[in-house]
């Protein structure tokens, strides 16, 4: 693991690494995961987490559409799995989310 001087001098990646120490350590003590294997996990949660909000809607909305979901489904399932989210966006209208996929 980088040390605490690599932070502000290293690339982005290794410092977002870095933070996540506590986790990586966390994980490989508490499963059969490697160090490698734990940090590739906590990076791919933390850029799944880190999806603007505005590509999330378009996504769930074009998966749920696929699936047969009508608006009126649609809309009112993402507002509440927005709502659960870590660190939860903030609330956003039907009408707003609407104007995300139609602008």
């Amino acid at each position: 693991m980088p040390s605490l001087s690599c932070v502000k001098s290293c690339p982005v990646s290794t410092a977002r690494q870095y933070s996540h120490e506590d986790l990586i350590t966390h994980l490989t003590r508490t499963t059969p995961l490697g160090p490698g294997e734990a940090a590739r996990v906590v990076a791919e949660v933390v850029a799944y987490f880190s999806e603007p909000i505005e590509e999330f809607v378009r996504r769930r909305h074009g998966e749920m559409k696929s699936r047969g979901g009508t608006n009126e489904q649609i809309f009112p399932a993402i507002a509440a799995e927005l709502s659960a989210r870590p660190v939860a966006a903030p609330e956003l209208s039907l009408r707003q989310l609407r104007r995300i996929v139609y602008g």
